[in-house]
């Protein structure tokens, strides 16, 4: 489970890029909000198009425990106090920068660190395809 305050952007953006790279019969991933917003940021819809990962039709939700119920893993990005504590999961958290607002070349790095560290996780955990 990926989680940031609005489940826009970070967070949209490593649970897409995780479910592209992982083995379905090993892992999926999910990516929810402490505070979650209207829609997926149009700038990040935009850089993750140009990799071929179309989150049009991706919808920001509220993290909860029952939608944390069969987790393994909970990565935080950037929610600070107003993240979760979920017993009984690993935990990470990624100190990444909200994409909200910032040009396309700024999102583009972004989404290449959250890409660079979804692959970092996926082969620590055997997970990869």
């Amino acid at each position: 489970m990926f989680a940031c305050v609005h489940n826009a952007g970070r967070s949209q953006m490593a649970a897409a890029f995780f479910n592209a790279m992982a083995d379905p019969t090993r892992a999926h991933a999910i990516s929810a909000g402490t505070q979650p917003g209207d829609r997926v940021h149009p700038e990040v819809q935009t850089v993750m198009a140009e990799v071929g990962i179309n989150l049009s039709e991706a919808k920001p939700q509220l993290l909860t425990e029952d939608l944390a119920q069969g987790a393994h893993w909970l990565i935080t990005m950037g929610c600070g106090d107003a993240c979760p504590f979920v017993p009984g999961l690993k935990r990470g958290d990624w100190p990444l920068e909200d994409p909200k607002g910032k040009s396309l070349e700024r999102v583009r790095e972004i989404r290449d660190d959250v890409r660079s560290r979804v692959v970092d996780l996926l082969s620590r955990e055997e997970w990869r395809r």
